[in-house]
């Protein structure tokens, strides 16, 4: 594979983000997301000066824990996590006193919300009295139906200051009605300008660089268009299946959870058009307007652009109703799709005519997700046996960027063609460490910048798109159709690219 050598002069870098004096509250501090995601993601961001020494982080649970109780917890479950993408990232051994300095910021308090002991509202208010001054983020790392009634207690606590933020994890309800009535309730509390709807892909460094290699090149914008591009293809793909969390997933599917925020952000930063500047909200505008110009989905086209697929046992690899530590499969588990693919145009000047496929599935052979940019052929070619160009963006395993050219093959005869990737891989091109999603977004939020989360007529406008096509599946009686675990879907996924004589970019998967 070629590689592309890349110049990191020091006037082509950004520059680190300011540090922020704030005082972090995480509901949900002690759970999963937290400590996988959240917890180590402050840390690195501690690590690299991005919290001011005064910053603190609050956890708030049901737990009854102490601040040393936290604190020990924190210290048993997250430094593995660290250690192991200090390894993975080749970073050298931090010193103990970095680590004592970020427990040191570390506290908890407990709290019923929505319940009569107000106790806990009264510890936190105890703790941000006379702090005022101070930025104040309050992350939901709790389910959406804790929204409301987590920012009514702030409100009620008096919390709620004009320096205030509040982060919404997804998913933002379960259709249009739910999320219009969850962004009502936070938006009675918050104004729009401090809500942060984060979507942890759009901290990836790929999908940033996707704007940089847009609108920082003059040799794309002139072929970005329907002229040159043939169609282009956004993948998700997992190989973990849903053990124990059946009971999540027959309420989600791979739609809701994945489709409509990761893949439809996803899509929006690949079709915009370019800002008119690098401002927060011309960004989102572009968005926006993508999303507008979707074509619908709905009744008997859903049958004919859409398919939707549930994984079955094979091998050692068990089906989506056998998975272990899941609730017991109910009637509705069946129709419960762990894969969907769709066929999406966007009816303006600029793509018109052009499919988005987009696709994602649990229990397929690899991990993966990229955008595949499928250029048309030459329009005539005086060689045999070429392929027409592809530029590919990885998110995941490893995040990059591949322009697959046509090169000829060395040695004397006849000229043979051979299709050859200029690679870019981030983590072997640039010396600095590739932060992880969370710690781009959450340096974001506490620097106040809006810019990679979802505005309310984002989320709104994804789903009036999505609930037709959940409609018609509700309305069909026909069940997903089965795909063996660990394989690249259900046939009619491929069926889906080749009635137009297309097929799906799988290089491994």
């Amino acid at each position: 594979m070629e590689s592309l050598t890349v110049s990191t002069h020091p006037a082509t870098t950004s520059a680190t983000l300011p540090a922020h004096t704030a005082d972090l509250v995480v509901f949900g501090g002690t759970g999963d997301l937290s400590m996988r995601k959240l917890l180590p993601a402050l840390y690195h961001s501690d690590r690299e000066g991005r919290l001011s020494p005064e910053t603190r982080i609050i956890a708030m649970s049901r737990g009854g824990l102490t601040d040393a109780d936290f604190r020990g917890k924190v210290d048993a479950e997250v430094r593995d996590s660290i250690e192991s993408r200090r390894i993975r990232d080749q970073v050298p051994v931090d010193e103990p006193a970095i680590w004592e300095r970020f427990v040191g910021r570390l506290h908890h308090v407990s709290v019923d919300v929505g319940g009569e002991n107000k106790s806990g509202w009264d510890e936190l208010s105890g703790m941000l009295s006379g702090f005022e001054s101070r930025d104040r983020v309050f992350y939901l790392a709790s389910p959406p139906r804790t929204f409301g009634p987590f920012c009514r207690e702030l409100a009620e606590a008096g919390l709620v200051t004009p320096r205030s933020r509040v982060v919404l994890e997804k998913p933002l309800g379960h259709d249009l009605p739910s999320a219009q009535a969850i962004n009502d309730e936070v938006g009675a509390i918050f104004e729009e300008r401090q809500i942060f709807r984060i979507d942890h892909y759009l901290g990836k460094e790929t999908v940033q660089n996707l704007l940089v290699l847009r609108f920082a090149n003059a040799f794309l914008e002139p072929i970005w268009n329907s002229l040159w591009i043939d169609h282009v293809q956004i993948t998700a793909a997992e190989t973990v299946g849903t053990p124990g969390r059946r009971g999540y997933y027959d309420h989600a599917g791979a739609l809701r959870d994945m489709v409509q925020n990761h893949l439809l952000q996803l899509l929006t930063l690949t079709a915009m058009e370019p800002p008119a500047r690098n401002d927060r909200e011309a960004i989102r505008d572009e968005k926006v307007k993508v999303l507008q110009a979707l074509r619908p989905i709905a009744g008997t086209e859903v049958g004919r652009f859409t398919v939707r697929g549930q994984y079955v046992g094979a091998g050692d690899m068990p089906g989506y109703l056998d998975e272990p530590g899941s609730t017991p499969p109910t009637e509705a588990s069946a129709r419960v799709e762990t894969f969907t693919a769709i066929r999406a145009e966007i009816k303006n000047w600029r793509w018109a005519g052009v499919p988005f496929y987009l696709r994602t599935g649990k229990r397929m052979p690899n991990r993966r997700s990229e955008i595949v940019v499928q250029f048309k052929d030459v329009p005539h070619s005086i060689y045999p046996g070429g392929t027409p160009n592809r530029l590919v963006l990885r998110l995941q395993p490893e995040e990059g960027i591949e322009l697959h050219i046509m090169a000829k093959e060395p040695g004397a005869g006849e000229v043979t063609l051979k299709p050859v990737p200029l690679s870019l891989s981030f983590g072997k091109t640039f010396t600095t460490r590739v932060p992880e999603a969370y710690e781009r977004l959450l340096s974001d939020v506490l620097a106040g910048n809006p810019t990679l989360f979802m505005r309310r007529d984002e989320v709104e406008a994804a789903w009036r798109w999505i609930d037709p096509i959940l409609d018609a599946w509700k309305a069909d009686p026909a069940l997903p159709e089965p795909y063996p675990a660990g394989t690249p879907g259900p046939a009619g996924a491929h069926e889906l690219l080749g009635r137009s004589g297309r097929g799906w970019h799988e290089e491994e998967m």
